[in-house]
């Protein structure tokens, strides 16, 4: 749907959710809360300009690559997306390479499953991985272990980073399970979320990130902090305290995310 308040704005909505919001002339301007905070991240990661290589797990309609794309051109980038109708819906409607362009975006798109794709991306190839995959409103079991926390370790250089776009609510038992789950496999986590959420009075979205080496949390948090949207970065002994004694996630033991509460995500 356009955005009618904006030009070049539109909104996709899967099953009457939003999934991603793209602005087609200014690929910088990230309209959701989440979205913004994945941008921050990126933002933190490396020196201003400086392309990467990033593996984007879930695609919807590469809000995020297009991001990238122009605020680090050079970088590489790869989208897996299992729903081929909405990827081909995607780049019919709202195209990543644009006619007239400055500089064309090095972003491929494919069909196929996240953990399928990552486990045959090659060692120490990525600078940054990010999981943003929902199936409906939830993310999918396989994608929240231990077993497919390694394979995105094992994806990344050193000092790369792992970010997953997650969502819970009261009484937080899936996040705090996701961020021991993240701190059993790198050294250095943090996890990013409005207080509300954190405080375990609504739901929302979570922002987890780890790496093998210190992450810019500094920078991170002043960016989050002046943000339209402010969030609060947890990490060290506060995230370990939040953590507690749940163990990390298995195979074994994974479940989908929680469902949201009725009309959480709802488009009036």
């Amino acid at each position: 749907m356009p955005d009618i308040d904006r030009d070049g704005g539109w909104l996709l909505t899967l099953d009457g959710t939003p999934q991603s919001y793209v602005d087609l002339a200014d690929p910088t301007h990230l309209e959701f809360e989440y979205t913004r905070r994945l941008g921050h991240l990126a933002d933190a990661v490396a020196p201003a300009g400086q392309p990467l290589d990033v593996l984007h797990l879930g695609g919807g309609a590469l809000t995020l690559p297009r991001y990238v794309a122009a605020t680090r051109p050079g970088s590489r980038q790869r989208v897996v997306e299992v729903d081929g109708p909405l990827l081909e819906l995607v780049a019919e409607r709202l195209p990543w390479q644009r006619e007239g362009a400055d500089v064309a975006a090095d972003i491929t798109a494919e069909v196929g499953d996240a953990r399928a794709a990552l486990a045959a991306v090659p060692a120490g190839s990525q600078d940054l991985v990010i999981a943003d995959v929902f199936h409906g409103s939830r993310t999918p079991a396989h994608l929240t272990s231990v077993e497919f926390l390694r394979l995105a370790a094992a994806a990344l250089r050193p000092g790369g980073c792992y970010a997953a776009n997650l969502a819970d609510g009261p009484p937080l038992a899936f996040a705090r399970a996701q961020a021991a789950t993240v701190r059993a496999v790198f050294p250095h986590v943090c996890l990013v979320a409005e207080a509300p959420v954190l405080r375990g009075r609504r739901y929302g979205n979570i922002l987890l990130a780890g790496s093998t080496a210190p992450l810019p949390t500094a920078d991170l948090a002043r960016l989050l902090a002046g943000d339209i949207f402010p969030a609060r970065l947890t990490d060290g002994d506060d995230l370990a305290a939040l953590v507690g004694r749940t163990p990390p996630v298995t195979d074994a033991d994974a479940t989908d995310s929680p469902p949201p509460p009725d009309g959480a995500f709802s488009v009036g």
